[in-house]
């Protein structure tokens, strides 16, 4: 998984259908993906329940590229060897997770994955100057987690561009988690964006029998993206 700070669209399954996830892992990816999302939530940290470490498991074989797991749990440190057996790519923990995030993320690290810190509408990035140096990625959640099709919390935009200030030129990606729409995609870019989650927004009014609606939703939010 080289670094690259051009635009990258992550479909989040969470959008996908249940029955059927192998399936639409390996269309979103012959459509243009390039990572494929999973929101991992525990009903306790954020209030949905969703995917454990064998669903992880299970869908690797069907994903070619990155498995971009985040971990809306807490606390979290006791599952990241069981996601990172599964075959996460990427793993993202909450600043918010848990008292010793520092901790977490050399774990995430020395478990052989990418390091993410993920980061609430409502948390200050106060921290992270102490942090830069033990993450791959930083996902900023524009909306409360727990919940897909939710509207992009506009002040998030003045927090992307004191991360990218920040980061100045290590190889950390900055990756936008909700609400992410061809209508955005652009000025999330401009603020310094370069992975852009996006559920609803990719797989609406397509399917596995349909895969040509995916491809054409994800082309759109690129070029949006990009332009």
């Amino acid at each position: 998984m080289e670094f690259s700070r051009t635009v990258k669209i992550a479909p989040s399954i969470l959008s996908a259908d249940f029955a059927n996830f192998g399936a639409e892992c390996r269309a979103i990816e012959d459509q243009g993906a390039d990572w494929v999302h999973v929101d991992v939530m525990d009903g306790h940290f954020v209030p949905n329940l969703t995917f454990g470490p064998a669903m992880c498991a299970a869908l690797r074989p069907h994903i070619r590229g990155v498995m971009d797991v985040h971990l809306m749990i807490s606390p979290v440190d006791a599952y990241l060897e069981a996601y990172a057996k599964a075959g996460a790519d990427v793993i993202s923990a909450h600043l918010e997770s848990g008292p010793h995030v520092h901790r977490t993320l050399q774990a995430i690290r020395g478990l052989g994955c990418k390091a993410g810190l993920a980061i609430n509408p409502g948390t200050g990035i106060e921290a992270v100057p102490y942090l830069l140096d033990m993450v791959d990625v930083i996902c900023v959640m524009t909306v409360n987690p727990g919940f897909g099709g939710q509207k992009l919390i506009e002040s998030a935009y003045d927090k992307i561009r004191a991360l990218r200030a920040m980061i100045g030129d290590r190889p950390v990606h900055i990756e936008i988690d909700g609400g992410v729409t061809v209508e955005n995609a652009g000025a999330l870019v401009a603020a310094g964006a370069d992975v852009l989650v996006a559920g609803s927004t990719v797989f609406k009014g397509g399917s596995v029998d349909r895969p040509q609606v995916y491809g054409a939703n994800i082309a759109a939010l690129r070029a949006a993206a990009e332009g």
